[in-house]
């Protein structure tokens, strides 16, 4: 997926682009991932806590909408991460 140019013009933190550049990256076509905080963590050598302030960050302003998932017995999951239907996203077809 290709990154929604306005993520650079909104005024979210820096760790809030990073973090979205990423999932972008990650998407698939529908615009969906499922990485953990550890995962993104580790890829991008940030702390866990600089993830989780991100991923708020980009919730708050309308970037991303997180789903908590759940495995058979209710046991949780690691989250969905839809990236918003923002005009002029496009997708790699």
């Amino acid at each position: 997926m290709i990154v929604d140019k306005r993520i650079y013009y909104s005024g979210v933190s820096h760790r809030a682009r990073t973090v979205y550049c990423y999932l972008c990256d990650k998407a698939d076509k529908k615009g969906q991932c499922w990485p953990t905080v550890m995962t993104i963590a580790l890829d991008l050598a940030i702390s866990t806590r600089t993830v989780y302030r991100a991923l708020k960050d980009l919730e708050q302003d309308g970037f991303i909408r997180r789903q908590r998932q759940f495995i058979r017995g209710g046991e949780p999951a690691q989250n969905l991460y839809s990236l918003k239907d923002i005009e002029g996203v496009r997708k790699y077809v």
